[in-house]
């Protein structure tokens, strides 16, 4: 074997390891990165048209793509009816929640809200697919949802938890917390996560009737279609003061924030375990936390910057809870008694991670 194949094919591989992961971590980068340039938009146009805005182009250009590839288009009434309904909730409804939420709040705190899902959608997953998440995968999914709740909820509710162990007088009955969450958006954002949720278990039974690819498309431009409707209901002058870099925004939500972002996540999402790739969506606020304090001033107290903190640390137990179960179990693995078996082998045999299967379009 020439000396020269060996590190030649060492660096391919590392190639391609790094290729897979950026395009893995991409949609959670266009999305963070999203946010803040709709929220930067947000003064100078009304929110279901953005929504709108951002939805319907990247469809057509998501389609564009599919044709480019040779994808199959959908054929049948269940094929459609699946994309219909992926449509109203991954499509109308989730944007439409996450546009208006952003007028009352932060892209960083909208973005962590919305990335609440999580864990519903694990839930979800573990219910309807069977999948696995093991004790290093809940020990994530809890410590992202602590360091989301630092992140999203009220500072001065927090310090008074943990000076006084207790919530203010007012608060006992949560009528402040559920009025505060009104008037910030906070609720909307979670109503546009638990969207996601279900858009994203959604996708899995879509992909068993209908191309992935193709389907995001049209779900997109589907769901974009009564945004518009209702925009033009209720909303007036929708663009008449966008300028120029307004317009560049929105196009960069457009393609990089749905149309590309869109077209990855649920192509993994067809075929991947979807607890770790939504546990990935923990990485979209912390790209909108940096990039709105870049370019929007939004400031990060230390408090939070402990959520963001707990925040990676979940990710990197979502992802690696295989490897961290099965590292922990060959420490942990009982001795050979003198026949040379174990004593536990049955129990531990019971207790291996169980494979699910990948569903393929049909």
């Amino acid at each position: 074997m020439d000396s020269h194949t060996l590190p030649t094919q060492k660096v391919q591989s590392f190639g391609r390891s790094l290729i897979s992961a950026l395009l893995l971590i991409a949609p959670f980068f266009f999305w963070g990165t999203a946010m803040v340039a709709m929220k930067g938009v947000i003064p100078n146009t009304t929110p279901l048209f953005m929504a709108g805005v951002r939805l319907v182009p990247a469809g057509f250009l998501v389609l564009f793509a599919g044709m480019l590839m040779g994808r199959p288009q959908p054929k049948g009434w269940t094929a459609w009816l699946w994309i219909a309904l992926f449509a109203l909730v991954d499509g109308a409804l989730f944007q439409g929640f996450l546009a208006e939420g952003l007028v009352r709040t932060g892209a960083g705190l909208g973005s962590v809200m919305i990335d609440s899902q999580p864990l519903a959608v694990a839930l979800m997953a573990l219910w309807l697919f069977g999948e696995r998440i093991g004790l290093w995968g809940w020990l994530g999914l809890l410590l992202g949802v602590v360091g989301i709740s630092l992140l999203g909820l009220p500072e001065a509710w927090l310090l008074s938890v943990l000076h006084q162990r207790s919530l203010p007088g007012e608060l006992q009955l949560g009528a402040a917390l559920v009025h505060d969450l009104f008037q910030n958006g906070q609720w909307l954002m979670l109503l546009a996560a638990l969207s996601m949720a279900v858009g994203t278990v959604l996708m899995r039974y879509v992909s068993r009737h209908a191309d992935p690819v193709t389907a995001t498309g049209w779900h997109m431009i589907i769901g974009g279609l009564p945004l518009f409707a209702l925009s033009s209901q209720f909303e007036h002058q929708q663009w008449a003061e966008l300028d120029l870099s307004s317009w560049v925004a929105m196009g960069y939500a457009t393609i990089f924030g749905s149309a590309i972002a869109y077209g990855l996540f649920f192509y993994f999402a067809a075929s991947g375990s979807l607890t770790s790739l939504s546990s990935l969506t923990f990485l979209t606020p912390i790209f909108a936390l940096l990039f709105g304090n870049l370019f929007l001033s939004e400031m990060l107290s230390p408090l939070q910057w402990f959520g963001v903190s707990l925040t990676l640390v979940s990710i990197y137990l979502i992802n690696q809870r295989d490897s961290l179960a099965a590292k922990f179990h060959r420490t942990s693995a009982p001795q050979a008694d003198a026949t040379g078996l174990s004593q536990n082998a049955v129990t531990m045999e019971e207790l291996a991670p169980i494979a699910m299967p990948v569903s393929k379009p049909e």
